[in-house]
């Protein structure tokens, strides 16, 4: 897949990989739409992305925030509509955005009922419901990739991380249902890795950071990813190490 001139939706996208990510995506030449909660940091990102597009070759992309919560089903239909009325019809879609829940992450035994929904609503059904308002464009045109950023959690069990891990492997296999169901569009569940974002501080806060991946670097390898998309068996489950480094001007 060609990144210059791409649409393309990334949901997290005011910090850590999503933040990343589409600074990484604009400076390319796509054309990005930024979706968060919290809309003074989505600004900031915003901002970032679009002086990356900028860059020494002059406007090649251009980056856009949504202030919305995935999780908020009444939210869908307004992301998918203003993405598109933004960026055009989307080639690429990366669901980053993800939740915890509360933290310190608490048993599962302790994990109250709707403590876990909201972890669902954001992890899982956001992304589906997103995916939905989406992926049928794609399937018309019989092009685009859908990337669910996906954690170890979601294949290996940790205690405490109950809510997190159980979100993330449903989602793994929503995409590998997804992509037999809509090939030729192409559905990845990736693993990132363990990265010195907010969101590990938050889980494991006394964590050697020096252990931990920029997000920077995962960001351009999720870039070279995208790029050999079509290489990539549909409905794969794979890591970020194991792609290069993108290299972008």
């Amino acid at each position: 897949m060609e990144i210059e001139n791409a649409a393309v939706l990334v949901t997290g996208a005011s910090r850590g990989l999503g933040r990343e990510l589409s600074i990484a995506l604009a400076r390319a030449g796509a054309r990005v739409a930024m979706v968060a909660r919290g809309e003074e940091a989505l600004e900031e990102a915003v901002a970032a992305a679009n002086a990356a597009a900028r860059g020494p070759h002059g406007e090649r992309g251009a980056a856009h925030g949504l202030a919305f919560d995935v999780g908020d089903k009444t939210a869908i239909h307004r992301i998918a509509g203003a993405a598109v009325a933004l960026v055009g019809n989307l080639d690429v879609v990366v669901h980053n955005a993800s939740t915890l829940g509360r933290v310190p992450m608490p048993l599962l035994l302790d994990t109250d009922c709707e403590e876990l929904e909201r972890v669902l609503a954001v992890n899982l059904l956001g992304p589906f419901r997103l995916t939905k308002a989406l992926a049928g464009s794609m399937f018309l045109r019989k092009t685009g990739v859908v990337a669910f950023v996906s954690s170890d959690a979601a294949v290996s069990a940790y205690a405490r991380w109950g809510a997190y891990g159980v979100s993330k492997a449903a989602q793994d296999h929503l995409a590998r249902t997804f992509a037999a169901e809509l090939d030729p569009v192409r559905f990845f569940a990736v693993d990132p890795g363990e990265m010195d974002t907010k969101m590990h501080a938050d889980a494991i806060p006394d964590a050697d950071r020096s252990t931990l991946a920029d997000p920077r670097d995962v960001a351009l390898r999720l870039v070279t990813l995208l790029t050999r998309a079509a290489r990539v068996p549909n409905g794969a489950r794979v890591l970020a190490s194991d792609f290069p480094k993108a290299e972008l001007r």
